[in-house]
């Protein structure tokens, strides 16, 4: 089953330049390393949101679990980079209380 509302999800620029495409930061640089041997730049995030769109966005979400501050899905799904190079991610969203548009919370390789 696909998230909900996923065609409207939210993703944030800050999130994909100053983090998932940030070799520097604290959390995400070793993210960050893997997805820019691969062909992703912090100057095109635009790159990595339309592949997280149209590569995972479009598949059943693989968990699905209540915290806090909403509701949070797992997508497990192939993400075929500009290299080329096909790397299985995890990328987690989340559904905010009082809200029922998805936003990107982070992917990670599995």
């Amino acid at each position: 089953m696909r998230i909900p509302n996923a065609d409207h999800a939210v993703i944030a620029t800050e999130k994909l330049r100053d983090y998932l495409l940030n070799a520097a930061h604290r959390r995400g640089g070793s993210k960050a390393r893997l997805l820019l041997a691969c062909g992703y730049h912090a100057d095109a995030w635009d790159v990595l949101e339309s592949d997280l769109r149209r590569q995972h966005l479009v598949m059943d979400f693989a968990a699905a679990t209540d915290n806090p501050y909403g509701r949070r899905y797992e997508i497990v799904a192939p993400l075929v980079t500009p290299s080329g190079r096909s790397i299985i991610f995890m990328s987690v969203w989340q559904i905010d209380t009082g809200t029922d548009i998805p936003r990107l919370i982070t992917i990670y390789p599995r």
